[in-house]
């Protein structure tokens, strides 16, 4: 195990994962820079909210294609790739004139975050060995919510560090150079893409075609059952998250509170997805773990949201719906890769896995909104994502039941 972890490939795995984190910072960047865009640049709320869900439209609508092409184009070259559109998009981005050269930017960081993200798990998958392969899964789950809470943390304090309608723009472009660093160190650490072994003359090499590979995927329950689930998750995760300054007013936290309680929410998450690599890797089944993130996040959402609760109590519940919920992450990444209809559908798996993800994110704090407008507060939020907890354990069931074996199934 010691020898495993000191092997080139295996430390390459690392700047796969350092990637992921670089994407997801140019994604969770925008949250701390809306209010000096609003003075700077003019933005109103509804673009706001066009910002905010812009940067997951590629992933909505084009997550299995992305899979296919990086299933195609290669791994390692698929990630050097994105990273190299995210540095464009965020230096094009930083020198934004008006809001709607920054809406179009974007969308060209959404397109470059797939492609980073995408080749990913195949990537870990390639670079270590079986035996630690879920507990670095369970690590790459951990990408987002660790660059969503880095920007929190960090961008105000970049944005704060010169005059505000500067500020902004130099953390879009400190993002943009990271990404073109990382595009080097991965092209420089990672081992190149596999070529595909000549074939004898007079042979014509049986690979599937674009069209078989997509409808394999789609043929496949278990792709839409980890997609379905994921949507479930994702949607209500980033809705809770995202209406916390509701909750500290509610409570009259202000001032620079609000980012560290914000950023500590997105933060635990992490523990559930490391937590969960390690349970697979000891062979805990992951209905278990799918079953208890759920729970979690169920239970944890509708104390969040009940009246009459302390604002202490609130939040704790909050933490514990973010952390134990890091569980779902983790287990249905690394079930994609085991349960992927073939290894050269890999891609095209986490990528309709990544396009229902989005799907979530842009569908579910719209929902929540809308409830709590029509409500007139927030009582009836918590049962909305409760719904959709249920939604995903009854997901996780149906999953567990086409693994098990016939003669075990109830």
């Amino acid at each position: 195990m010691k020898a495993a972890a000191t092997t080139p490939d295996a430390h390459a795995a690392w700047y796969v994962m350092v990637a992921g984190v670089v994407a997801a910072l140019h994604v969770g960047k925008l949250p701390p820079a809306l209010p000096v865009l609003g003075q700077v640049l003019g933005v109103s709320l509804l673009q706001a909210g066009f910002l905010l869900s812009l940067v997951q439209l590629a992933g909505m609508t084009l997550g299995l294609v992305t899979g296919l092409a990086v299933q195609r184009v290669g791994l390692r070259r698929s990630m050097v790739s994105g990273l190299l559109v995210l540095a464009s998009a965020s230096a094009l981005g930083g020198s934004a004139p008006d809001v709607y050269w920054l809406l179009a930017s974007r969308v060209l960081e959404g397109l470059g975050f797939l492609w980073v993200v995408l080749p990913a798990p195949g990537l870990v998958r390639r670079l270590v060995p079986q035996e630690r392969l879920s507990g670095m899964m369970g690590a790459w789950g951990a990408y987002m919510p660790l660059g969503a809470a880095l920007a929190l943390l960090a961008g105000p304090q970049v944005i704060n560090w010169v005059a505000p309608d500067w500020g902004w723009r130099i953390l879009w472009w400190v993002l943009a150079a990271l990404a073109a660093v990382l595009a080097v160190l991965v092209a420089w650490r990672v081992p190149a893409d596999e070529r595909a072994p000549p074939w004898p003359s007079g042979q014509v090499a049986a690979r599937p075609s674009n069209r078989e590979l997509i409808a394999t995927t789609l043929r496949s329950p278990a792709a839409w059952l980890m997609a379905m689930a994921f949507a479930m998750y994702s949607g209500q995760w980033l809705a809770v998250v995202g209406f916390l300054p509701s909750i500290y007013a509610q409570a009259g936290v202000g001032g620079s509170w609000v980012a560290w309680l914000t950023a500590l929410a997105a933060a635990v998450n992490i523990l559930g997805n490391v937590t969960a690599g390690r349970l697979l890797g000891r062979g805990v089944p992951p209905l278990v773990l799918l079953g208890t993130g759920f729970l979690a996040m169920g239970g944890g959402t509708l104390l969040a949201f009940a009246p009459h609760v302390s604002p202490k109590l609130q939040y704790a519940a909050v933490l514990a719906f973010s952390m134990v919920g890091g569980l779902i992450p983790a287990t249905l990444f690394s079930l994609a890769i085991r349960l992927a209809p073939s290894a050269d559908t890999v891609s095209t798996t986490v990528g309709w896995i990544q396009q229902w993800s989005a799907l979530g994110q842009f569908a579910g704090p719209p929902l929540v909104a809308w409830v709590a407008a029509s409500a007139g507060s927030w009582q009836w939020t918590g049962w909305v994502t409760a719904v959709s907890s249920g939604v995903g354990l009854l997901l996780a069931v149906l999953l567990h039941r086409l693994q098990a074996p016939p003669a075990n199934r109830p």
